[in-house]
């Protein structure tokens, strides 16, 4: 009778046990879902910016019927351009000078009855620089060059002008700042709707920056961008 009785009891305490036990679960999993309640919102911050680098290729062609004649004309010019620059307020470490690109326009053995010349040179001169404002003052100023005999050539895509921004990790901070700052007012005006409140961050992730041209006619004005990912908690 006494065994039968232990064994009774002995259940009773499993199965309060059991039942305390998942309570307790399920009180668990209520929280946890609770907690789960999250709105994930993106920010955009966005700054204009100049460029502090820049990048000019200048070019021109030679032609001549005798190669040596054309070397002589080419470094003539090649010295006026160099001298050109200087005069702008340039410094000779700013300006790389390649070597001529010489074409002889019968080596093919067809010769076109409308080409005067066999030979032509095509010269790049560079001009590496932190001074961009210069830069886009004197550009204007390439007819003195012409008046030189030397056409420089701007139209191909070669011979555009590089503008580049290297000051990015200084303006990071602040633009990571206002994308999380702008994802959040996302967040808060989602908690109003849902008449909830806005918690906080369960996680966050940053996007690439990407500098692009502010459009196609001031290259030198760059626009920086970054996309912040984040994802808060939300309470009743």
């Amino acid at each position: 009778m006494q065994k039968s009785l232990s064994t009774v009891l002995l259940g009773a305490f499993i199965c309060i046990g059991l039942y305390l036990l998942g309570s307790q679960v399920g009180n668990s999993l209520i929280t946890m879902r609770a907690m789960e309640r999250t709105v994930t919102v993106k920010g955009l911050a966005e700054l204009e910016v100049n460029a502090d680098t820049a990048i000019w290729p200048i070019r021109f062609t030679e032609v001549d019927n005798d190669l040596n004649n054309l070397y002589l004309n080419v470094q003539s010019k090649t010295d006026k351009v160099v001298a050109f620059l200087i005069k702008q307020g340039f410094s000779s470490d700013e300006v790389s000078i390649s070597l001529p690109s010489i074409q002889d326009r019968q080596a093919q053995g067809y010769v076109d009855p409308n080409v005067r010349y066999r030979y032509a040179a095509q010269v790049t001169i560079s001009l590496y620089t932190q001074r961009v404002e210069l830069l886009l003052r004197i550009q204007s100023n390439l007819l003195e060059l012409a008046k030189e005999g030397i056409a420089i050539s701007s139209q191909d895509y070669d011979s555009r002008t590089e503008f580049i921004f290297t000051q990015l990790n200084d303006i990071k901070p602040q633009m990571v700042q206002s994308a999380t700052e702008n994802a959040r007012q996302t967040a808060e005006k989602f908690a109003i709707d849902s008449a909830s409140k806005l918690g906080k961050i369960k996680q966050a992730s940053q996007g690439q920056f990407t500098i692009s041209d502010r459009d196609s006619n001031t290259p030198s004005i760059k626009k920086v961008r970054v996309v912040s990912t984040l994802t808060y908690y939300l309470n009743d």
